[in-house]
Formats: structure tokens, C-alpha cells, sequence
């Protein structure tokens, strides 16, 4: 049979989520990595389940509760993030706190404890992914408002979604903006969130500045690397251009995104 890498590693989270069931059953406490694999598996299984982002959200953080892991395990994982397929497409799971809950026990999905009932969990949430209760912004370099804001048009003919932390500047190639505005941003939402940009549909989005060391690694690989190195911005809207980037242009000129929501204007 063959699979994906991404396949490959959701049978490895199941794997070591079934090993931490198994233990949990024992009456053992968990460590790291088994407790990451758990919470994962219980968020991935809701969304295979139907539920919505915060839904799946709220389950994988009432899964495990401070007496279920080792001593230290919540002060090292202060946060587990984790890719999970939603039936309106892949979306990243923020679990902030995410053994303050505890209360799911054997109705968490996906979970086979030993001489359990396995039942369901009947609670929603329909509120913000994150569940860390800021109802803010917690990027990386701890702002909470936009530095600035840019009109995006979807140009394509399905909808688009862009999560709260990938490098805005290298979103999909038909979302129509201005890209050197966005260099080096984040959108200005939850962690763990999402923006929907419907066909033809044109947003105004709020940004933030990466924080952090400032390094943009994979995204769509139009920087790999320091986003401030001499000449990564430059070589990154000419990659963009290159490829077909609409709104990539040339530092000090006008640029397609802006030209073309203007024209649209009534």
C-alpha cells in the first residue's frame, strides 16, 4: 500500500496513541511524547468525526488532565499543534493549556481504553479555536492588534483558506494582493484559526510582523530562510513573480493586487 508522508505520519500519531491508551488503562502516567501523540490523535479523530476546528479543539484539551501525565510533562508542553483534515480541508489545531481539562476520559475519540464504554461527548464549542481565553492574537512576537491591513481578492474559482500563522506573502498564488506589503506577516487572528476567501470575494485582512528569530522555513519556499537576510526580500518577490504570484512586483511600483482592486471599484 502506498502513502503519503502525511499518511505515514498520522498512522505514527495513532500508533503512539494507542501505546499511551494502553498504559493510560494500566494506571500509568504519561510522558511527553505519549501525551502529545493522545492529544493529537483526539483532535485528528473529532475532525475525522465532522466536528469543527473548535470543537476538536476543546476535545483534545479535555483528554488528559495533570494527574494523568509524569511529573514536569505540563510545564515542557505548554502547547501542542497538530494538522488535521476538516471536511472543508486541512486545518492547524492550537492546543494552549492542554492538559487543564482532563474530563473526557473514554469518550475522547478515537480512544479504546480497556473495559471502557467508549461513549461520546456531547458538549460544543462553537467559540474560537485556541481556547486559551485572550480572545487575542498570540503570535510569536506577543502583539495582539494589526500593524496594518491589505484588501485580498481570491482570483480563483474555489474557495481559499489561509491559517492564522503561515507567511502571508507566500499564500496561494491566485489571492490577489499587495505581496512585498506582506512580507515578513502573519494574519492578525487566534492561533489555530483561519480566514475564508471566497470565489471572487475580496477581504481586508489585518497583519503582524513574524516575531521570533524571523525564520520562514517550507511555506510555499519562497524565502527558506532569514526573512531580513540582505536581498531575501528582493529574491523572494522576484521567485514570486517568476512563478506566477499575483501582486508580486518590484519594490516603489504599484502592485497588481492594488491596481486590480482598484479597477474593480464602482
Amino acid at each position: 500500500m502506498q502513502l503519503t508522508p502525511t499518511e505515514r505520519d498520522r498512522l505514527l500519531i495513532f500508533t503512539a496513541a494507542e501505546l499511551a491508551r494502553a498504559r493510560r488503562a494500566r494506571g500509568l502516567r504519561l510522558n511527553v511524547p505519549e501525551a502529545i501523540a493522545l492529544v493529537s490523535d483526539t483532535v485528528c479523530e473529532a475532525a475525522r468525526d465532522g466536528l469543527r476546528l473548535a470543537e476538536a479543539v476543546r476535545r483534545g484539551r479535555r483528554v488528559l488532565s495533570t494527574d494523568d501525565v509524569l511529573p514536569g510533562v505540563p510545564d515542557l508542553v505548554t502547547e501542542i499543534q497538530v494538522e488535521a483534515v476538516f471536511e472543508d480541508g486541512t486545518r492547524l489545531a492550537v492546543i494552549a493549556d492542554p492538559f487543564g481539562g482532563g474530563t473526557l476520559g473514554a469518550a475522547a475519540p478515537g480512544a479504546v481504553l480497556h473495559g471502557s464504554d467508549n461513549g461520546g461527548d456531547t458538549g460544543g464549542d462553537t467559540g474560537r479555536s485556541t481556547d486559551s481565553g485572550s480572545g487575542t492574537d498570540s503570535g510569536t512576537d506577543g502583539r495582539t492588534r494589526p500593524v496594518h491591513t491589505l484588501a485580498v481578492r481570491n482570483t480563483a474559482d474555489v474557495p481559499i483558506s489561509v491559517t492564522s500563522h503561515f507567511h502571508f506573502f507566500e499564500v496561494n498564488p491566485r489571492l490577489a494582493f499587495d505581496r512585498a506589503a506582506a512580507y515578513g506577516t502573519h494574519l492578525a487572528v487566534p492561533a489555530g484559526s483561519s480566514v475564508r476567501f471566497d470565489p471572487g470575494a475580496t477581504v481586508e485582512v489585518g497583519l503582524v510582523p513574524i516575531g521570533g528569530e524571523r525564520v520562514a522555513i517550507g511555506f510555499a519556499g519562497l524565502v527558506d530562510g532569514p526573512l531580513d537576510s540582505p536581498r531575501a526580500r528582493q529574491e523572494a518577490l522576484r521567485r514570486a513573480a517568476e512563478q506566477g504570484y499575483l501582486g508580486a512586483v518590484d519594490d516603489g511600483r504599484e502592485s497588481q493586487a492594488n491596481q486590480a482592486n482598484r479597477e474593480n471599484q464602482p
